[in-house]
């Protein structure tokens, strides 16, 4: 009988075929599923629970013909290519905010259509008919186009009222403007008015922040020592309009008067540290600013609002 050592038994074994290895079949590859995001981001203030949906985002060609109007090319491609994004394209969030004060649900503006609203909505366990208060932070056609139903007539949300900045509101009605003569004006008997500090509901405070439109108005939210700032339109690009508050937006009714409040809005806020919701910001829309050169800097939201206590 012939004995092997164990290099012999080793280097015999490394000889034998693979064949049965390296016929085994290959796990299939997954099929792409395409982009997603998601629909809603939830989080507690205080005792209240502050729900940002995601209404809509889609994406525009030639962003300085929108958020730089007095900016030359080669400004506007600087600043962007220095911010990491692309000169010539530009992303676009519509971003609702929902709040449960315990009492009620208030919903602020109701983006492009119901049913892109109630989509996000839905995803969070809530329907249209569970919105106790509707508030109106302006009235272009992207934060109210949602509020009324697909059928054009039928109000969106059925046991909601309604609040609105009284600026706000007589401007339109006089404008002779479609989406605000189809969807606003209808809803007037169940309509309260508010003026710059006026209450939406308690822990709910206006601020009257014109420009954008004549009678714009951002929210003060307040719970048990915590607050944060329902910033709206006043800032409509996370880089170009606030790290150039100056630059001009083509959708500001009055633009000197929007750069100022821009500069005003987010220096009380770099300068309380107080955390914004930002309707246009990259979803889901939460963070925070501090000044930096002639401007500001956003500090997206991370884990702060994760933290109990």
């Amino acid at each position: 009988m012939t004995a092997f050592s164990r290099r012999q038994a080793l280097l015999a074994t490394a000889t034998l075929p693979l064949a049965p290895i390296m016929a085994a079949p290959a796990h299939a590859k997954a099929d792409p599923q395409g982009r997603s995001m998601p629909l809603f981001h939830r989080f507690a203030l205080g005792d209240f629970e502050v729900t940002t949906l995601l209404a809509g985002t889609r994406t525009t060609d030639k962003p300085q013909e929108t958020f730089g109007l007095n900016a030359s090319a080669e400004e506007f491609a600087a600043l962007a290519a220095e911010n990491f994004l692309p000169a010539e394209k530009t992303q676009n969030f519509f971003t609702p905010v929902l709040v449960n004060t315990g009492a009620e649900l208030v919903l602020f503006d109701t983006g492009l259509s119901a049913e892109s609203t109630g989509a996000a909505l839905q995803a969070t366990g809530i329907s249209l008919d569970q919105v106790d208060l509707v508030v109106l932070t302006h009235m272009h056609g992207d934060h109210i186009g949602g509020l009324m139903a697909a059928d054009g007539v039928t109000p969106a949300y059925a046991n909601a009222r309604y609040v609105t900045g009284a600026i706000e509101h007589n401007h339109w009605s006089a404008a002779g403007n479609e989406g605000f003569d189809k969807n606003v004006r209808p809803l007037a008997e169940k309509m309260t008015f508010l003026d710059d500090g006026g209450t939406a509901a308690p822990g709910i405070s206006a601020v009257l922040t014109a420009g954008h439109t004549p009678g714009h108005m951002a929210y003060r939210i307040e719970s048990a020592g915590q607050q944060l700032m329902l910033t709206a339109d006043c800032c409509n690009h996370f880089v170009f309009s606030l790290q150039r508050p100056d630059w001009e937006v083509r959708f500001d009714a009055d633009k000197a008067m929007g750069a100022a409040t821009r500069k005003a809005v987010f220096g009380m806020l770099a300068a309380e540290r107080i955390p914004f919701i930002g309707y246009h910001m990259p979803f889901p829309g939460v963070g925070y600013v501090e000044a930096k050169g002639e401007g500001f800097r956003f500090v997206p939201q991370s884990y702060q609002h994760l933290i109990e206590g």
